[in-house]
């Protein structure tokens, strides 16, 4: 049952992971002229390695991936950009800002996922040989560079605002 459990958890971080993957692709089209584009970019580089790094361990685990999730992530996420559409069809500030919301909850989501997996690692073995303190710490880093973005997104999104 605990495998079951895990396997579950394990999947729907990585569903997230593949959310994210694609909102930032979208993301960094929508600012390619814009010095935002390499800040994404790099951001985009991390959550992929924070990926692999879910991946190499549900590996280990003998977890397979949940392609029904993954596809279920997929639809989210597509779903999300036509929100975001309906919202600010010019793919301007308002959108980028919801955006830029949605990525700060999974990065904190993903923070939680390594300190849930940390204690846990102490009951069970094999969660042990992972840096959960470094991910942890990465996953700071990247919430801090995109609340940096997310604040400049809200300062444009409501400039006008009286």
């Amino acid at each position: 049952m605990a495998n079951d459990h895990l396997s579950t958890y394990l999947n729907d971080h990585l569903a997230g992971a593949v959310a994210a993957l694609d909102l930032l692709t979208r993301l960094e089209s929508a600012q390619v002229s814009t010095t935002a584009a390499g800040a994404l970019a790099e951001l985009r580089a991390d959550i992929a390695a924070d990926r692999q790094q879910l991946e190499t361990l549900m590996a280990r685990l003998d977890i397979d991936e949940s392609r029904s999730r993954k596809a279920l992530a997929w639809i989210a996420e597509r779903a999300t950009h036509l929100k975001l559409r309906l919202d600010d069809s010019s793919d301007g500030a308002l959108g980028r800002l919801e955006a830029l919301d949605a990525l700060v909850v999974g990065i904190t989501g993903k923070r939680a996922l390594w300190q849930a997996l940390s204690v846990a690692a102490d009951a069970s073995p094999g969660l042990r040989g992972v840096d959960y303190d470094r991910l942890t710490q990465r996953a700071d880093e990247q919430r801090d560079r995109v609340e940096v973005m997310r604040l400049e997104a809200a300062r444009s999104a409501f400039a006008e605002v009286r």
